[in-house]
């Protein structure tokens, strides 16, 4: 590691350790749909009128309703209706979800680049887990969705702090081992921060520990993220392609048959091929 590295990596955790570390707020959109979302007397057109503010986010939920994913029987072409289908709770927390891309930009150019890549492999993974949720699972896709999401949130700040050192962004290399050090507990620290769920504030820290078995039998969201990462890597050279899937107790809780997914059926790659479509 070098000295720039290794320095840049320690004042990042002594900024964690001190609460000095600025954490990114979520998008006012999403703000917003968390706060009508909590209303008991929420309506389908108020949640319409709110989420149709922004129009990009509105024109991704009714793409992701319209979806074969989703298996509509005809096509919708308004919010209302795109909310009515997919229900008030799942429509919140996708619109909470998708709302985040708008953090991953930079003013520079490099920073840019990285931070649509992550969100691009943010994207990926939340469409793995969703498809992986409804197929072996009773939790709610859209919350295995929205674990997708944000399981790397914890690399926004790491990058905002380096854009500010010409040195680090030039080595790309020091900048992962710093990322795959830091990201999970500042993802952790900022899903919290949000006033996240337990159960999807953890993700970060929780989705890369591939020895991790819970003493809970059933599957939770972290076990989902794990094995849509691992998914993800499928056929390539990445570390992560070469682990013992066998060995990971994350499948068993699922009830997967590692076999299953390193050589799908063509059903399940056209679903896997779709739900990436559907959130890209």
């Amino acid at each position: 590691m070098s000295a720039l590295v290794e320095r840049l990596q320690q004042e990042l955790i002594q900024a964690i350790e001190n609460d000095e570390l600025i954490l990114p707020t979520l998008p006012e959109v999403a703000l917003r749909v968390r706060e009508t979302a909590e209303d008991p007397n929420i309506s389908i057109s108020m949640l319409s009128k709110v989420i149709g503010e922004d129009a990009a986010l509105a024109a991704r939920i009714i793409k992701i309703v319209n979806s074969p994913l989703m298996r509509s029987n005809k096509d919708i072409n308004d919010l209302q209706a795109a909310i009515s289908r997919l229900g008030m709770n799942s429509t919140c927390t996708l619109a909470t979800g998708l709302a985040m891309e708008q953090m991953f930009q930079a003013t520079s150019d490099t920073v840019d680049q990285k931070m649509r890549e992550i969100w691009s492999r943010s994207t990926k993974i939340a469409a793995i887990s969703h498809v992986l949720c409804r197929h072996y699972t009773r939790l709610m896709p859209d919350q295995a969705t929205l674990a997708g999401l944000v399981h790397l949130i914890g690399v926004l700040p790491i990058l905002t702090y380096a854009e500010e050192y010409s040195e680090l962004m030039a080595d790309p290399f020091g900048l992962e081992r710093i990322i795959n050090a830091i990201h999970p507990r500042i993802g952790e620290k900022i899903l919290h921060t949000w006033q996240f769920s337990e159960p999807i504030a953890s993700i970060p820290a929780l989705h890369t520990d591939f020895s991790r078995n819970s003493a809970n039998t059933k599957a939770d969201y972290a076990d989902i993220v794990q094995i849509a990462t691992l998914y993800s890597y499928l056929g390539s050279t990445h570390p992560y392609a070469l682990l013992d899937w066998k060995q990971i107790p994350a499948f068993a809780k699922l009830g997967i048959a590692c076999e299953t997914l390193r050589e799908p059926d063509e059903e399940l790659s056209a679903t896997m091929e779709a739900a990436m479509s559907m959130f890209q």
